[in-house]
């Protein structure tokens, strides 16, 4: 697990700001799972570990305070990923100017990376059609608590698994038809099953190990998993010996397929995010976020990530004149 002694917050001088270059004031941060994959001095995923001594790199909203490229002037909001810090500055490539629609920090969640995983899990992976039904596993956390908005608002039927009574309530709240508590005494499989008597047709996994082999003893014939994270190994040295449906890969004929929206299919990301606005415009999708306060709460907030401490999207509000959600 990721501790807070593991961090230090420092002072560091801008650099001058060069040809094409523009300089941010961050406004709001976030924290998310494939930060510890990073945090491994060797990975095979498709990011390199953080560099020891560095600032870390992480998603963040801001405001352009000055700039030395044509297509950004002061004042204009940005996504980008120089966050961890309170002011991000590179070059204008790296940076993408928001649209008006939304509010900026939704680009955090519902309209930026963790909303488009939940869309493109549902819609391009697992293809899931109206009456269907949908399991999605980690539903309390950013991604699942979307992507249960996301399979109601398409007509699906959906059951959601989380950790604890409150976490569960807070499902219901946003329309889940079924909510499993897997904290609770019993079989993991046998509440899938009591929940979904008639199988599923499609998961979108964001945890893996025993939801993953739950998944796969519920799973209809030709059903479909979009596997979109693993946050239960994420922080054990070894993955433990739970799979026991494995086979049924096999005799269900599911097709599983990990994805990366980003960097898959980005030319998706304009109609997404239009459906996406007008969801939250009429209510349909209810962005669901925690907030923090303040630079120095960072390496909290990402300790208590993985300890299941979130229910939502991990937000960090840097500025006092920063509205609060």
């Amino acid at each position: 697990m990721p501790t807070r002694d593991l961090f230090e917050l420092r002072d560091f001088e801008d650099a001058p700001l060069a040809d094409g270059e523009v300089r941010v004031r961050n406004d709001w941060l976030t924290v998310g799972p494939a930060m510890r994959v990073r945090m491994s001095a060797q990975t095979r995923g498709y990011l390199p570990p953080y560099a020891l001594g560095a600032p870390i790199p992480g998603w963040a909203v801001g405001e352009v305070i000055a700039s030395r490229a044509p297509d950004f002037k002061p004042g204009d909001m940005t996504l980008h990923q120089f966050g961890m810090r309170d002011f991000g500055q590179g070059p204008s490539a790296a940076f993408e100017k928001l649209p008006s629609i939304g509010s900026p920090e939704d680009y955090l969640n519902a309209m930026g990376s963790t909303g488009f995983v939940a869309y493109f899990g549902l819609l391009e992976i697992c293809k899931a059609e109206p009456g269907e039904t949908l399991f999605v596993s980690g539903a309390a956390g950013a991604v699942g608590s979307t992507a249960v908005q996301i399979g109601k608002a398409i007509g699906l039927k959906v059951i959601a698994s989380a950790g604890g009574s409150d976490k569960c309530a807070l499902l219901r709240n946003i329309g889940a038809d079924a909510v499993i508590d897997y904290k609770s005494p019993g079989s993991l499989d046998e509440k899938l099953t009591a929940a979904a008597p008639q199988g599923i047709d499609a998961y979108l996994d964001n945890v893996g190990g025993d939801h993953l082999d739950a998944a796969l003893a519920n799973a209809n014939p030709r059903a479909r998993f979009a596997i979109s994270g693993m946050i239960g190994s994420y922080n054990q040295d070894q993955v433990a010996e739970t799979m026991r449906h494995l086979n049924r890969i096999v005799t269900q004929r599911i097709r599983i397929e990990g994805f990366l929206p980003y960097s898959d299919r980005a030319d998706l990301l304009v109609a997404f995010r239009e459906r996406m606005a007008a969801w939250i415009a009429n209510g349909t999708v209810r962005p669901w976020q925690e907030v923090r306060t303040g630079l120095g709460s960072v390496p909290n907030a990402i300790q208590d990530l993985f300890a299941g401490g979130f229910t939502g999207k991990p937000l960090i509000r840097l500025h006092a004149d920063v509205a609060p959600l």
